[in-house]
């Protein structure tokens, strides 16, 4: 078993509940990190190769994430261990049976993550009565539909662009998983005059310098497949968009895809985070050493959770927007201005912000994370 205690620092971990459910042969990790702004929210994460230690990690991105954008809520993070392109009936039986699981567990409201989506989150809401990300027609606000994490995403480039030498119209950037927070901030990011030179998602990677067309890509996502099957494009191997020079790079797929042992091939101006955690440490000093602006993950792509606080409030797909494009603008000048004024990275300017106003919550209960 893991030593799941030395996760543990002056700001959580509160909980780690590893579920086994035989029956349905149900393996589960919820991770719930700090509640002293209010009750948890993070998303339900599946996929085969996932861990405490990601759920703990993504868990702590949603503690800052949640007090960076002065949302109400703490952070918490649940994984479950399987292959999300399972049979739906196998799927519903897995989400279902972890809903139950966690009904009890009232401090974590969940939400739609890699490998879960809004009819997951209905199924979990049918279950226990409480989630966020649901389908429209249940009284959610739609949040990857209506892209609210790539809409969060688009802002923060546009703030970035005072800290950088070029401007967004005809700026060339590259999205690193074409999902739903990728796909999304490509339309945003074209629409107001960026092209679009590189993509990728599991299948593999397209390029055209001439720019791609990004609504054939998302119709041919729609349709279940891949951004390699887009006509005249060039299909380049996964990783070859690390290479791709660049103005803006959004990775917005899994955890650790830059590291120390690629970064150096990274070439870009701009790094806007779309994914939870998707560089290590050591590669954003290394950037930072090299003069490349990265705004981090939990500033950059808090559209989502800030969507699904606003949807838990009763509000309107309009407000969301307008909550998203506020906040998200606002923290990211604050983090930059910060980390350029002390000469830091603007990770460590975002966990300071973060963390202050945390600490200040927790400063207000009787029990620190609770």
């Amino acid at each position: 078993m893991e030593d799941i205690f030395r996760f543990a620092d002056e700001l959580g971990p509160l909980k780690i509940i590893h579920i086994h459910e035989p029956s349905v042969d149900l393996k589960a990790v919820l991770v719930v990190d700090n509640v002293a702004c209010g009750p948890s929210i993070g998303g339900v994460r599946m996929a085969p190769d996932v861990s405490t230690e990601e759920a703990f990690r993504l868990a702590r991105a949603m503690t800052l994430k949640n007090a960076a954008a002065g949302l109400h809520h703490g952070g918490g993070k649940a994984v479950i261990f399987g292959d999300s392109k399972m049979e739906t009936d196998r799927k519903e039986l897995l989400i279902r049976a972890f809903a139950c699981v966690i009904k009890n567990c009232l401090d974590y409201i969940p939400g739609p993550d890699m490998g879960t989506n809004e009819m997951c989150m209905a199924w979990i809401q049918d279950e226990i009565g409480r989630s966020v990300g649901l389908p429209q027609e249940i009284g959610g606000i739609p949040l990857d539909e209506i892209g609210a994490t790539g809409f969060g995403l688009s802002h923060a480039v546009d703030v970035a662009l005072d800290y950088c030498d070029f401007k967004l119209q005809g700026a060339r950037f590259v999205v690193q998983g074409f999902g739903s927070v990728g796909r999304h901030a490509a339309r945003f990011l074209t629409e107001q005059g960026a092209v679009l030179i590189g993509a990728a998602d599991s299948q593999g990677a397209v390029h055209d310098p001439n720019g791609l067309d990004v609504i054939e890509l998302i119709e041919l996502k729609d349709q279940g497949k891949s951004v390699v099957d887009l006509p005249g494009a060039t299909r380049l191997a996964l990783d070859a968009l690390i290479d791709m020079e660049c103005d803006i790079w959004i990775p917005a797929a899994r955890p650790d895809v830059i590291h120390v042992d690629n970064v150096q091939r990274l070439r870009t101006k701009l790094v806007v985070q779309g994914a939870n955690i998707p560089f290590t440490e050591e590669a954003e000093k290394i950037l930072f050493e090299r003069g490349v602006v990265v705004v981090p993950d939990f500033i950059a792509n808090a559209g989502g959770v800030i969507c699904a606080a606003v949807e838990f409030q009763g509000e309107t797909q309009s407000m969301a927007f307008q909550v998203i494009g506020e906040k998200i603008r606002a923290n990211t000048r604050q983090v930059l201005e910060e980390a350029a004024i002390r000469n830091i990275m603007p990770r460590q300017a975002a966990v300071a912000l973060s963390v202050r106003r945390v600490k200040k919550a927790m400063e207000c209960r009787r029990w620190a994370l609770f």
